[in-house]
């Protein structure tokens, strides 16, 4: 399938990009510029949560944008990385720590998904908070006003076994993009 750089889906707000495409980084900055548009002033605080595990690694796509964002100062709270992950084990605590210590900051939760055949590769930037787990049936406390979230893998059947075998160069791949993206988006 060939992807068109960016294109969105008109019902939801949502932008999606493929990360093979030659803009994606670009197409991923610009959506998140947008979504954020009406929400930021200049000395607002934005926080950025990167959830999921390093024990995984179809789930290791929040981890590794996070320390990747980290790494590169992107002058942007960071919460989520390969040493300190938000999982589902500590997402709560991680979600009223935000509120204490980040009291009226702009959140951008990041997250892997699980998609279609033909989905695996697509980034997405919406409005809304994420709703970490739901792809594997966990209730867990959303976060975020904008999220990102990237397909790592083809979902509907044995989700934990298929994200224990994604190939960690998408998932890489688009952890990179991401970053590239976020700090494109907020500069």
């Amino acid at each position: 399938m060939s992807w068109g750089a960016i294109w969105p889906n008109l019902r939801s707000g949502e932008v999606k990009t493929h990360v093979d495409s030659t803009l994606a980084t670009e197409d991923i900055g610009k959506a998140l510029a947008g979504a954020l548009k009406s929400r930021i002033h200049h000395h607002s605080d934005v926080v950025v949560v990167c959830i999921g595990t390093d024990r995984s690694t179809g789930d290791s796509l929040g981890p590794i944008t996070g320390t990747l964002l980290r790494e590169r100062n992107a002058g942007v709270s960071v919460y989520g990385t390969l040493e300190h992950p938000v999982h589902a084990t500590n997402l709560s605590d991680t979600v009223l720590l935000l509120a204490e210590r980040h009291r009226g900051a702009h959140i951008i939760a990041v997250d892997a998904c699980l998609g279609k055949a033909d989905s695996v590769g697509v980034v997405t930037v919406g409005l809304g908070s994420l709703r970490p787990g739901a792809g594997v049936n966990k209730d867990l406390p959303a976060v975020g006003e904008v999220y990102i979230t990237g397909v790592v893998n083809v979902g509907g059947f044995m989700e934990y076994f298929v994200l224990q075998n994604t190939r960690l160069f998408l998932v890489y791949k688009l952890a990179e993009a991401i970053a590239d993206g976020i700090e494109r988006g907020l500069h």
